[in-house]
């Protein structure tokens, strides 16, 4: 990289002087940390770090963590060329790896706080112990956030040896521990965890009613691996705690058999990108037959007609083995994104039970939502926020917007020598299907490994038996056989190996040439190396990367190649079909459309579509932000009260003759604990009822625009107006409770008195994925925030469709 010819050199810094003047956060050009990286060399050789005992290099990082930590704060920028170098030799003593200048330059882009985008296969793993080193011995704690517990643990293992030698300690965080070992954990300089699970630590520390139930400590630094997937896919996803379990109010087991016969056409329609069902004028009356509900718009009917509009839903949208799995009795949701089961994943509403009955499966008990958060929101809770991940530069706009990070894009150690081929196009998609097993068994017989990525749980099954049809044996690895995950990907590049995998295998799986063996390695590089075959384009550009990714790693050869229909389910979606079709007049057959136009326009799609779903997200943050601003004046007070000694309360006039009396009755200490629990429990259960005003006034404010008026506006006007009501609720219930808690007689029992929170939580995220947009139907003055909240209502908002078609029906039947 140091020698770089000056044409390209030039190149770069062209580049980068156009991102910046663009306004565009994406940094190529790496001169100035090259030439940090020759100095933390330098530094190296000139301390004779290489010569010095463990006892030496220990001794050294505690003098850097006695600077750092005298004085004012740290200049990082200087020290950063301390701490590395010591880094750089811990980590080849302890590990017997000798990290790469890639590796330093994406640890020198984290410790300034951005995004670095280092690609497959290059070490992003040891990477990320440099800055974590940093500002750990800076007094700052560090997590470092991972995909999933196999990943964290996997970590904080491999990589503990390099922070014990520094004097560092490291935790792990898993689901499942008991709260002291989570503590102990979080206490660490460096914990690893998931991000979901310390998200959920963070919801169950706002439950606290003790100083010493705490989990987490203050936050310092989170360095995040796999960003665009964290930050940007699973950004928006709310995480939920419950307790106070209850029942829902609608039948769905009654409802599913209803639902299952009605028929497309005649009693229900879909909308083109098929996000949306709603039943016609036919299907409306048949169901109220069958039902005896009489007018489905009378009042008193709301929500049963909310939970028809969810069981049709679930009945004709949301695809088994596609969009969820069924497994040990449970619905289980598949990412799309990753192929993944999403542990612990809900749907909101209504929807979770339509599903589970269209599934004849027992309805799991319903909880009442005591706090919430997004991913988005919880992130932004760290003074400092960095990651890494290979496919960063496609939402370089999107990390700028929300988190105000910068994209730096850094080359890989060796040369990338993976050829990507040009997509196969087809117009239908069973001549995809039969060149796809062609292709497959024809490089198959060479003995070269392919790895073929699939759409879905269901796509990968029928592959594989379709193969195994022509005589060839597979490994097939999905959402249904998670578990057996390692041992697939183990032999996944061995010679003859032949993998059919969902996503699951595109993002943070190492498929090694011939695995174990150096022989049969030799023997694939002379094949070509691995063979990655994608069968469908994706609405993420960043998952097709992915899914390359996994061949061509650190200078191995590889291919790729995607096999494509126009009758794909994005080109369904989206109605390009017919338009790629009329456009490049192309009809039915079995051969490949070999047209750069078309490809051009494939890619152009997905670039639309991006900016689309980028739309709706920025959009989006326009709803759940001042939920989080109303959330965070919450949790300011509560830590007030938790931390106060002097049994602080949310009263804003506290009674001089009510603190009198307790203190008289209790006794000054005692007095200030019960204000203190009495307080915090009123806080908690009038919050929770607010979060369930908020969803409720969420679920009705398109029907605004009917009447022409903003639907954003109204929300933020009426989620206002609530919360002060929620904050004088609060000043009556603890004024209420304090005094009648006086007059009780003998020993107060606040659990007896009701004044105790729920004995249990359960945690889980929200799935709002698949309750549909329908743009169209909220055309307020700014289309794109219309987009947002249509996006991120429930049910309800399918109503909107029905009101506009039957209005007349309505005037009709004199309701």
């Amino acid at each position: 990289m140091e020698n770089l010819p000056r044409h390209p050199r030039l190149r770069l810094k062209l580049a980068q002087a156009f991102n910046k003047a663009s306004g565009f956060p994406l940094e190529v050009d790496l001169s100035k940390k090259q030439r940090i990286v020759s100095r933390i060399h330098e530094f190296r050789r000139s301390q004779d770090l290489a010569g010095l005992p463990e006892a030496g290099l220990t001794k050294l990082a505690a003098a850097a963590r006695g600077a750092m930590r005298s004085g004012g704060p740290p200049d990082l920028d200087k020290m950063a060329i301390e701490v590395f170098a010591l880094v750089f030799e811990a980590a080849r003593r302890a590990l017997g790896l000798a990290a790469h200048d890639v590796q330093l330059i994406a640890g020198l882009t984290m410790a300034e706080g951005k995004i670095a985008e280092l690609p497959t296969g290059e070490g992003k793993t040891l990477a990320a112990v440099f800055p974590a080193c940093l500002f750990s011995l800076a007094r700052r704690g560090v997590h470092v956030l991972t995909f999933n517990d196999y990943l964290a643990r996997r970590d904080a293992a491999w990589m503990g040896p390099v922070y014990r030698l520094l004097g560092l300690c490291v935790g792990v965080v898993q689901e499942g521990m008991s709260q002291p070992q989570k503590r102990e954990a979080y206490a660490r300089d460096i914990a690893y965890a998931t991000a979901k699970e310390a998200g959920f630590d963070f919801l169950r520390d706002q439950l606290a009613c003790e100083k010493e139930e705490l989990t987490q400590r203050p936050f310092g630094v989170a360095v995040v691996d796999e960003a665009d997937s964290i930050l940007i896919d699973e950004a928006r996803i709310p995480l939920v705690i419950s307790g106070l379990a209850g029942e829902s109010g609608t039948d769905a087991a009654r409802l599913a058999p209803v639902i299952r016969s009605l028929e497309a056409g005649p009693d229900y329609e879909t909308d083109d990108e098929r996000r949306n069902v709603f039943p016609t004028e036919a299907g409306l009356e048949k169901l109220e037959r069958r039902l005896g509900s009489g007018n489905l718009y009378a009042p008193g009917n709301e929500q049963l007609l909310a939970a028809i509009h969810c069981a049709l839903h679930a009945e004709v949208l949301l695809e088994r083995d596609v969009d969820y799995i069924v497994r040990n009795g449970r619905i289980e949701i598949v990412d799309e994104f990753t192929g993944r089961v999403m542990d612990k994943r809900h749907w909101p509403d209504g929807l979770q039970a339509a599903v589970e009955a269209k599934e004849n499966l027992s309805r799991k008990p319903e909880g009442r939502i005591l706090g919430s958060i997004t991913l988005q929101h919880y992130f932004r809770l760290y003074p400092t926020l960095c990651g890494m991940t290979a496919t960063a530069a496609p939402s370089a706009a999107e990390f700028k917007e929300f988190y105000g990070l910068s994209v730096v894009v850094i080359p890989s150690y060796r040369r990338c020598v993976r050829v990507d081929r040009p997509d196969v196009v087809f117009t239908d998609k069973e001549a995809k299907w039969q060149a796809l097993i062609r292709e497959i068994v024809e490089v198959h017989s060479t003995g070269r490994p392919i790895l073929v990525g699939t759409l879905s749980v269901r796509e990968s099954e029928e592959l594989a038996a379709a193969l195994q049809g022509s005589g060839l044996g597979c490994q097939v690895l999905n959402a249904r056989n998670d578990e057996l995950e390692a041992g697939i990907i183990a032999g996944a590049g061995k010679a003859g190996a032949l993998t059919i995998s969902t996503n699951m295998a595109g993002r943070g799986t190492d498929i090694k040439l011939g695995g174990d063996d150096e022989a049969d390695r030799v023997r694939v590089m002379a094949l070509g190396g691995l063979y990655v075959i994608g069968t469908n384009r994706h609405e993420s550009r960043r998952i097709d990367r992915q899914l390359r990714g996994r061949a061509g790693r650190q200078g191995d050869p590889g291919s790729s190649r995607f096999f494509v229909s126009l009758e794909d389910e994005i080109f369904e979606r989206y109605g390009l079909t017919s338009r790629f079709l009329k456009r490049y007049r192309l009809g039915a057959g079995p051969d490949a459309v070999d047209n750069p136009a078309i490809r051009a326009d494939i890619a152009h799609a997905q670039r639309v579509i991006e900016g689309q779903n980028f739309g709706i997200r920025k959009s989006l943050w326009v709803y759940a932000h001042l939920t989080e601003m109303q959330r965070r004046i919450v949790q300011e007070a509560r830590e007030s009260i938790l931390n106060s000694s002097g049994g602080a309360t949310w009263l804003k006039r506290p009674a001089a003759e009510v603190r009198s009396a307790g203190e008289a009755r209790f006794g000054p200490e005692e007095w200030d604990k019960i204000r203190r629990q009495v307080t915090l429990f009123h806080l908690d259960r009038c919050w929770a009822d607010h979060l369930a005003c908020l969803s409720d006034i969420r679920e009705s404010i398109h029907l605004v625009s009917l009447a022409g008026r903003e639907p954003v506006n109204e929300f933020q006007t009426s989620a206002t107006r609530a919360f002060e009501e929620t904050a004088a609720k609060i000043d009556q219930a603890i004024a209420g409770a304090l005094e009648d808690l006086i007059k009780t007689e003998g020993p107060v029992d606040l659990e007896a008195q009701g004044l105790r929170g729920p004995s249990s939580t359960w945690t889980y995220l929200v799935n709002e994925d698949q309750l549909g947009w329908g743009v169209e139907l909220l055309k307020g003055k700014n289309i794109g925030l219309a987009a947002g909240a249509a996006a991120f209502l429930g049910p309800l908002f399918l109503l909107t469709l029905v009101l506009r078609r039957l209005r007349g029906r309505k005037k009709r039947s004199g309701n």
